[in-house]
């Protein structure tokens, strides 16, 4: 086990310039079009398209990664993470994570969300601590649920509290920073824990519970707390 993390460790600290695979860079474009057409929000949209034009034209990209994050996948919301590197301290990732089913007739949590992050690492990229600054978006279609991230509502309404006995369906937006770590399992298996910390926006309409519920308001909320929470198995190409 030994041998096999340092020859991973030697991989992590190559300098050389490799150029992003033209279909991946294509893909990254087609991304970036799609999330503006999508997105309600054009500060997001403008932080996920700067970051995938690093990404697609970074000339210091010498390892990438894709992961799943187990937290997120337990609440049957399946995640995919694709993250590369940008020299030897700095890594991009964008993630993305959707749910598309209803627990009951009368519970559900419908919604997607996207985030592009930027990370520093402390040592090497995959290898041990680092920092992240990050954006977030996506919409929601949610009622009856009890399991939204900690944090303080303010200017609206309390979803962690509304969301018991009522329904919202609307989008939301954010900025936060993070801490995690990584560890080497094997020559291209990490394993890795991660938590960030931020603001979110939250653009809602609300109606009473039920498939035909009335509509009681619309407004919008200001949350801050935790915007993230991830054990995440790895795989480095």
């Amino acid at each position: 086990m030994q041998k096999i993390n340092l020859v991973h460790q030697e991989n992590l600290c190559d300098f050389s310039d490799k150029p992003l695979n033209p279909i991946i860079e294509n893909y990254l474009i087609y991304y970036c079009y799609y999330t503006m057409t999508i997105c309600k929000n054009n500060f997001v949209s403008f932080i996920l398209c700067t970051l995938l034009w690093l990404m697609s034209t970074g000339k210091a990209i010498s390892q990438s990664a894709l992961k799943t994050n187990f937290l997120h996948d337990a609440t049957a919301t399946p995640t995919l993470a694709f993250e590369v590197g940008m020299g030897r301290k700095n890594t991009a990732q964008i993630y993305y994570g959707l749910n598309g089913w209803k627990t009951s007739d009368t519970k559900q949590w419908k919604h997607w969300i996207v985030r592009p992050e930027f990370r520093w690492w402390f040592c090497s990229k995959f290898n041990g601590h680092f920092l992240d600054v990050h954006a977030h978006g996506g919409q929601f279609n949610a009622a009856n649920i009890d399991m939204l991230p900690t944090g303080v509502y303010f200017g609206g309404d309390d979803l962690r509290k509304e969301l018991r006995t009522n329904k919202y369906e609307g989008s939301f937006a954010g900025l936060g920073i993070g801490y995690g770590y990584q560890w080497i399992l094997s020559r291209h298996w990490n394993f890795e824990t991660e938590i960030g910390v931020g603001y979110t926006h939250v653009w809602y309409d609300k109606y009473r519970c039920g498939e035909c519920g009335a509509k009681i308001s619309d407004g919008e909320t200001n949350h801050v707390g935790m915007t993230k929470l991830g054990l995440s198995l790895v795989y480095v190409f």
